[in-house]
């Protein structure tokens, strides 16, 4: 008899401790597809520059959108909340070309006093869509390939085209700034960054996703091609300073675990007391 009551509270045991993995990974997954991916985190950030006025800028990338959906109405709350002089695009705003009139859709709700300033990503550069710059002044964007700007006097935002599916170009994305001006390199893949430290104050870059899913002490499980070291937060090198968000969207899969989307708000200028 002992031993069939041990043998029962053996199976007992087992079958609990199955029904107990089964609800925590089951947990994780509704958690990894349902709650994170539409969970936007806002961080903020201050950088010091030599500017005449301080400029708020919303950095958005990997927005991935196909329209106005749930996470796309929150980033834009977001935006409306923090009331940014400027906003920035690093790349990968749509997946494949049919996703451009919903892209449309979220880029005509975003409003800025220095503009909203768009770059392409591989996604862009794999998918382009016709009469491109037409498209982005059509939404009241204006998009920078291998191409420059001064958003604000003294301020010049530089847009270099994606490394992974692009042809980046830094002496002609330069071309034309001048020495004195404080320089915003905008690109999308953050391992360009190894190429172009030292020729800006500022550079904004995505593409990583932040990994996307990340583990506890481990990581990121995968980054995409050219990554590198480079898969979130800041970086400096050669005086140049490098912020690569985790973005907005998500890519191959619609799960995103210890990892949250990303809307960055950097105020750069005088921070003294910020």
């Amino acid at each position: 008899m002992r031993g069939v009551r041990a043998s029962a509270w053996l199976r007992s045991r087992k079958a609990r401790l199955l029904f107990a993995t089964v609800v925590i990974l089951g947990s994780i997954a509704f958690y990894a597809a349902w709650i994170e991916p539409d969970w936007i985190e806002v961080t903020h950030h201050t950088v010091a520059a030599q500017i005449s006025t301080s400029i708020k800028i919303a950095h958005l990338t990997d927005i991935h959108t196909s329209g106005l959906g749930r996470r796309e109405r929150k980033m834009l709350a977001v935006i409306e909340a923090e009331r940014p002089d400027l906003i920035v695009i690093t790349g990968d705003s749509i997946n494949i070309t049919s996703d451009y009139p919903g892209f449309r859709d979220v880029l005509m709700r975003l409003h800025a006093s220095l503009g909203v300033w768009v770059v392409r990503g591989n996604h862009e550069d794999w998918w382009p869509v016709k009469h491109e710059s037409a498209f982005y002044e059509s939404a009241g964007a204006r998009l920078l390939v291998n191409a420059n700007a001064e958003a604000s006097p003294g301020v010049w935002l530089i847009g270099i085209d994606d490394l992974y599916a692009g042809s980046p170009d830094l002496e002609k994305a330069f071309a034309g700034v001048p020495e004195s001006a404080y320089k915003l390199a905008l690109f999308h893949s953050p391992v360009y960054f190894d190429k172009m430290a030292g020729r800006s104050d500022l550079v904004l870059a995505g593409h990583s996703h932040g990994g996307q899913v990340r583990l506890p002490v481990f990581g990121p499980l995968w980054t995409p091609p050219f990554v590198g070291e480079y898969f979130g937060g800041w970086f400096e090198k050669q005086g140049t300073k490098m912020y690569v968000s985790r973005g907005i969207g998500t890519s191959i899969f619609d799960v995103r675990f210890w990892c949250r989307p990303e809307v960055a708000i950097i105020t750069v200028g005088d921070t003294h007391g910020s």
